[in-house]
Parts: structure tokens; C-alpha cells; sequence
């Protein structure tokens, strides 16, 4: 029987940041509630700028948030326009959260939009790419050999995995077809491995999409400043 677990959660406080750091007393399943209402907004409102990373980080008076992606202009806009209209959509979806619920002054908004660089491999910003070749009706054996290739050059990077599943190629059967390089080992903490998963809508359907990258081992002194940063934040949440 297959055992399986996200590999971001499986090692997240060991050798991986949280996605969403804060620390407050009440209001856990409403901040919780804020949380995945401003990713769903990310994820309508700016997919295809190819975002990569979100983090939300909460304290008393102050709420930050920190975008990474390809294409940033894309976000930002014209004079800044598109990232003033990102901050409006996720005041408003805050705003229908909480409905008076959450007591207290309202806690001031603050977006940042960081550029993926091109040294960098995302593992999201790839299952992306898939998808949208895949709707362009690229063959997916093509699609995955092309990512394949560009993710093995980048000198980081030790293996890597590719799944897709679904009707691929519009076949009336759904399966399973996967291609790896190198070395991929899912079951060690220190391995730092970034996942991600991406939905490709075809005319025919479908089509799930999920990428393996393995960066190399994390040792005890890129550990401990993660648990130090951990420990940092927890410490200002709570003064």
C-alpha cells in the first residue's frame, strides 16, 4: 500500500520555511479563513504571471504579503495600476471574510512582488508551463522532455520528476505517464525537494500535473538558521 505525503509539508519547519507565519491569540479559524481567500484571489486575479511563491506574514497591527513570479511586470501594471487593483480585490475578499466577526483596528495591507530569476527552478512556475503548452495542444511527450531538459541544465539540481494524468492526447482511456533524471530521494527530511502541481483544461478534459525537483541536501547549518527564523518569528508575534 502506497504511503504519500506533499513533500513541501513533510518537511516544512525542518528545512522549509511556513508559507504563512503568525502567531495571534483568537480569530484561528477566521485568519485561517483570510488566508485562503488572498490565495484565491492571487490565483485568479494574476496566474499568468506565472507565480511561484506566496507567503503571508501576519503581526499585531500589519499585514504582509509577499508574492514571487516570473513575470512581475504583469502584476505591477502600467504605473502601478495592476498591483493597486491586487490590493483592492484582496481588501474586498478580506472585508467579506470577516463581516465583523474579527474584533479590533484593521490591520494595514502591504503587497511586495518579487522576480523569479532565471538561476532559480519552481517547481509550480513548471506544472504552469506544462499546462499551458498542453492547452496550446502540444504533444505531451514534447512538453515534458522540453521542461525535463531545461529543469536537468541548471547546475542545482540533482533530479527531477515529471507526472501527468488524465486524457492524454485526447485518448478515450485515462492514464498515467511519467518521465524522471537523476535522483529523486522522497523519504529523506534533509533533501530539499520542491513540488508542485498544475491543471492543464484541454477540449478533451483535464489534465493533472505534478513536477518532483530535487535541489541537494540541506545540512545542520542551513537547518538551524531555518528553525533560528522560525523561532525569530514566533518571538515577534507574541511580544
Amino acid at each position: 500500500m502506497g504511503q504519500k505525503i506533499n513533500p513541501i509539508s513533510f518537511r516544512t519547519g525542518i528545512v522549509r520555511n511556513w508559507s504563512s507565519r503568525w502567531l495571534l491569540k483568537g480569530g484561528y479559524g477566521k485568519f485561517l479563513e483570510e488566508d485562503e481567500a488572498i490565495r484565491r484571489v492571487v490565483k485568479e486575479k494574476i496566474q499568468q504571471a506565472g507565480v511561484s511563491a506566496l507567503e503571508i506574514e501576519r503581526t499585531s497591527n500589519n499585514l504582509r504579503i509577499a508574492i514571487q513570479a516570473a513575470r512581475p511586470g504583469f502584476i505591477i501594471g502600467r504605473g502601478g495600476k495592476g498591483i493597486e487593483d491586487l490590493t483592492k480585490a484582496i481588501e474586498k475578499a478580506l472585508r467579506a471574510v470577516r463581516k465583523g466577526v474579527l474584533k479590533g483596528p484593521a490591520s494595514a495591507l502591504s503587497v511586495n512582488v518579487e522576480e523569479l530569476k532565471r538561476s532559480q527552478v519552481s517547481a509550480i512556475y513548471i506544472a504552469q508551463q506544462i499546462a499551458w503548452d498542453l492547452e496550446k495542444r502540444l504533444p505531451f511527450r514534447r512538453a515534458m522532455k522540453k521542461q525535463l531538459e531545461q529543469i536537468m541544465q541548471n547546475k542545482e539540481v540533482k533530479g527531477a520528476k515529471i507526472l501527468l494524468s488524465g486524457r492524454l492526447n485526447g485518448n478515450e482511456i485515462a492514464r498515467r505517464e511519467w518521465l524522471s533524471r537523476g535522483s529523486l530521494p522522497l523519504q529523506t527530511l534533509r533533501a530539499d525537494i520542491d513540488y508542485g502541481k498544475g491543471t492543464a483544461f484541454t477540449t478533451f478534459g483535464t489534465i493533472g500535473i505534478k513536477v518532483w525537483v530535487y535541489k541537494g541536501e540541506i545540512f545542520q547549518d542551513q537547518n538551524s538558521k531555518v528553525k533560528d527564523k522560525n523561532e525569530d518569528v514566533s518571538r515577534g508575534e507574541t511580544q
